[in-house]
């Protein structure tokens, strides 16, 4: 499915009618879509995004773009991401 507009960092609408809203820690994997982009939508098992967005740059967590993200929910699920991407790369740099 093609992006027909991405007015804001953190909104995309897309050729079927639908907007996403687009997980704080998700923007930097938007930064190199363009309107040729091709993403497909999936239901997913998260505790904050209901759907994900799926790019050769890889999947992005969304929520419905008339939805607003939960505060307290967020700032945990950045913080956890935050400190799995710290294990990570501690742990590629040690086998390295």
């Amino acid at each position: 499915m093609k992006i027909i507009a991405h007015p804001e960092s953190h909104i995309v609408d897309l050729e079927d009618g639908s907007r996403w809203r687009i997980f704080p820690g998700d923007l930097d994997v938007t930064l190199g879509w363009k309107p040729e982009t091709d993403l497909t939508v999936i239901l997913i098992d998260d505790d904050v995004a209901s759907h994900a967005l799926l790019s050769d740059s890889g999947p992005v967590r969304v929520i419905s773009g008339d939805q607003i993200w939960p505060g307290p929910e967020v700032k945990e699920k950045l913080a956890d991401d935050e400190r799995a991407e710290a294990i990570f790369v501690r742990c590629h740099h040690t086998r390295n």
